[in-house]
């Protein structure tokens, strides 16, 4: 059997579609679908059947698949064993992150992951939304809930706290806030509601009153820099808003919410020393910024 086609066949089972498999391997949806029917030839049976909603694997294509992804993690386990020799963590470690998250904390961080390491490489994929540890489209990811499916192992990096904030600009020129009651007529920047990618981001029901936005941006950053430029109200991480020395809280008294951040890795790669390494980065970059996270000590 052609390591080759059990390669594409399996990168295709992590994919709803064809099209999709076929950007992930960088080629084109027609040959891929050519090599895969040429391979079920080869072996004789069906693997996929195509519906409408894509492709959805046959019962010997599930059974194929397990062996597929064990022989994967012999090849991958193989090939650390000789990168890693000496215990060295070298290679490339991709994380996915949250887009606040991973501009505001991780990627200052690197310098200092970069000389501790010099032999890592890092691809850092700071987004809306998240890549899949479980199609291996990252080594590691840093999830808002714990990962309850897949083959993954999961620990908490750590709480983050939000309140609401306003530009110094913003304030000037609307009477006083001092109670919830004041927030009625405000401006309120906020998400996308379709484009949410977490329902842990649907927190305008956690704030008091009837504040709906006027400004949204399915992007933190974009959220961010709108209330730095005086849009309104905005809900953002303290990490992100405390070390903007433009930005104020309001009512902090009253509207303070918490979630948390999960560090999610393959359980195959977790004993990686590249991918420790950077998993014990992270742990203790959280640890030293925990007063931030947590709203505890603004700026």
């Amino acid at each position: 059997m052609d390591w080759e086609n059990l390669r594409l066949f399996l990168e295709t089972t992590r994919h709803s579609t064809l099209a999709d498999a076929a950007l992930r391997l960088k080629i084109d949806p027609t040959t891929l679908g050519r090599r895969l029917r040429r391979f079920e030839r080869e072996i004789g049976t069906a693997l996929f059947e195509r519906v409408p909603q894509g492709l959805r694997l046959t019962p010997m294509g599930q059974v194929l698949a397990a062996h597929a992804e064990q022989m994967e993690d012999a090849s991958l386990q193989a090939l650390e064993a000789i990168k890693g020799t000496g215990g060295a963590a070298r290679g490339t470690v991709r994380i996915s992150a949250t887009e606040g998250f991973g501009t505001f904390i991780i990627a200052p961080a690197l310098v200092e992951l970069s000389r501790q390491h010099p032999d890592l490489e890092i691809d850092l994929v700071a987004s809306t939304g998240f890549l899949s540890v479980s199609k291996r489209e990252a080594d590691m990811a840093i999830l808002l809930a714990r990962p309850t499916a897949g083959r993954l192992v999961a620990q908490k990096l750590s709480n983050y706290a939000l309140m609401l904030y306003a530009s110094k600009s913003y304030l000037r020129g609307v009477p006083p806030i001092r109670t919830p009651s004041d927030l009625a007529g405000h401006r309120l920047v906020s998400y996308v509601d379709d484009l949410i990618y977490s329902p842990k981001l649907r927190y305008l029901n956690e704030l008091p009153g009837t504040l709906s936005p006027t400004l949204r941006s399915s992007s933190i950053v974009g959220q961010y820099q709108a209330t730095r430029a005086g849009a309104g109200l905005c809900v953002l991480p303290c990490f992100i808003a405390d070390q903007e020395k433009s930005l104020v809280r309001v009512l902090p008294e009253h509207i303070r919410l918490e979630r948390t951040f999960w560090l999610a890795v393959h359980e195959e790669m977790r004993n990686f020393a590249r991918v420790k390494a950077v998993s014990e980065f992270l742990l203790a970059t959280t640890a030293a910024q925990h007063a931030l996270l947590t709203g505890e000590q603004p700026g």
